[in-house]
């Protein structure tokens, strides 16, 4: 579920208010998107995935995520566990996810 857009981090590009297939947030005008719809996120990642900043946690749980379990390292983990972004190795050649379709035909 989104849990933060970082206001320190965030230029204001509106990607994730476009990459989100569940209309989450809401733009305001010169300033940091607002996270409207916190119960739509379906935890899909997209407006992480393409937040050039990285300013924006996605935290795998389908809920809010306590009070004073966040820090600074988690803003663009998806990202960086991806390999997307600036300066970044890709990890698609790790990922075996296809075996279970051979394995499934």
């Amino acid at each position: 579920m989104i849990e933060i857009v970082d206001s320190a981090r965030c230029t204001g590009c509106n990607i994730c208010v476009r990459a989100c297939p569940t209309n989450v947030f809401d733009a305001v005008q010169d300033g940091v998107p607002r996270i409207a719809r916190q119960d739509d996120c379906q935890t899909c990642f997209m407006c992480e995935l393409y937040c050039p900043e990285d300013a924006l946690f996605v935290a795998p749980q389908t809920g809010p995520m306590p009070v004073g379990e966040l820090s600074d390292r988690v803003f663009g983990h998806y990202r960086r566990a991806v390999g997307w972004g600036r300066a970044r190795q890709s990890t698609a050649n790790q990922d075996a996810s296809y075996e279970l379709l051979v394995r499934a035909h």
